[in-house]
């Protein structure tokens, strides 16, 4: 899903730009600066796009008392852009944050509002005026900048043109083919949602499907049953990678979902490299894990209590932090290892970002699957796609 983000000054017209393009009042709009508080989401299916998530950050050069905090939350949301529509105001921030953009990588369509009297145009003098800019058309509130149908796919266009081309991948890359017995591996405990299973499995499955494969699910205890015929692989979920790896051949190859979204969405390579750090780690190390969502943890969280007690066994007494959304740490010094979730709701945009953030700090980075199975000793015997 692409990500879409409305970056400008506060009352700059954001909101009232994300309402018009979602075609419904998703950000609350007032004359008064500083409405949007925090970053709102709206997802949302655009023809000639596809699904994309809109936000409309908080903004920036609000001088009043949250206006700090606003700024931290909207430069929060830069690490998961995939393109900014960046309202040029003609505050003096603007080109600061233009320069900050354009400095992470990410596509830049440029909006500059202008009085209603006269138009909002892109920032290269391709008017929206002459598109039939008008005021309340799309109901919103009174005084709201409207936007036709013209004005919009005008819009539209530009963003369209600014997503980066990349070549689709399979999360499974080449490690099956048609015909193949993919077995998947799926532990039905606490963290399991009831009724439904989790995204990754979802997703994989489908592409199993997709892919002419022949998908068997059955959860660690009811592996022997699926074991019936040898499988051309094996995918389980990491937290049972040693009990899954004594329950098959030695020649039975084995993987993981986080391993496999490792690949997709970061960088395997630096993944598998970064966990190498942790035979190094000695009591007193400080470890940083990342969250690429924000969840309710209970006792059977992978994350915070999992992957810490496999740590501690290991290496002894140590710090582990955890980062959750958007909360990831600006400051890496000082931490000798990151380990990174799965990133199963979040777009390669977010997880290659903190890679190049943990990178430039020095500081080695890891996924979930690779450090479990690292720390179990099986990192080796595990197929990387």
């Amino acid at each position: 899903m692409v990500q879409i983000s409305f970056f400008g000054a506060t009352n700059s017209g954001k909101s009232t730009l994300v309402n018009a393009i979602a075609g419904q009042q998703v950000a609350l709009v007032s004359d008064r600066p500083g409405t949007t508080t925090d970053p709102v989401r709206k997802r949302i299916e655009i023809p000639g796009i596809g699904p994309v998530l809109l936000v409309d950050t908080a903004g920036y050069g609000d001088e009043g008392e949250l206006g700090a905090e606003r700024e931290r939350l909207t430069r929060a949301v830069i690490d998961s852009t995939d393109v900014a529509v960046l309202l040029l105001s003609g505050h003096p921030a603007d080109a600061l944050w233009r320069q900050l953009l354009e400095d992470a990588d990410i596509p830049v369509v440029p909006v500059i509002p202008r009085p209603q009297a006269e138009c909002i145009s892109f920032g290269d003098g391709d008017s929206l005026a002459s598109l039939g800019m008008t005021e309340g058309a799309l109901g919103m509130t009174e005084g709201a900048l409207g936007m036709t149908e013209g004005a919009k796919e005008s819009l539209l266009r530009r963003i369209a043109a600014a997503i980066p081309s990349e070549e689709e991948r399979f999360l499974t890359g080449d490690l099956v083919r048609k015909g193949d017995i993919v077995v998947m591996v799926m532990p039905q405990d606490s963290e399991a949602p009831k009724g439904r299973i989790i995204l990754p499995q979802v997703q994989v499955l489908r592409e199993l499907l997709d892919r002419g494969c022949v998908p068997v699910c059955c959860t660690p205890e009811t592996l022997p049953e699926a074991m019936t015929k040898k499988p051309d692989l094996v995918i389980t979920d990491s937290q049972v990678f040693k009990q899954v790896d004594a329950a098959i051949l030695a020649d039975c190859p084995l993987t993981s979902f986080s391993i496999l979204l490792a690949a997709a969405k970061g960088d395997i390579d630096v993944f598998v490299e970064g966990a190498k750090a942790i035979d190094g780690l000695r009591p007193g190390a400080r470890v940083l894990i990342a969250e690429a969502c924000t969840h309710v943890p209970d006792n059977e969280d992978i994350g915070r209590v999992k992957i810490p007690a496999l740590l501690r066994k290991k290496t002894g007494d140590m710090q582990v932090d955890v980062a959750g959304g958007n909360d990831f740490p600006e400051d890496l010094s000082g931490y000798d290892l990151i380990i990174h979730c799965g990133a199963c709701v979040a777009g390669k945009r977010l997880v290659r970002s903190r890679i190049k953030k943990a990178l430039r700090a020095g500081v080695p980075i890891t996924n979930y699957g690779i450090a479990i199975a690292a720390l179990q000793g099986i990192l080796g015997r595990v197929s990387l796609p």
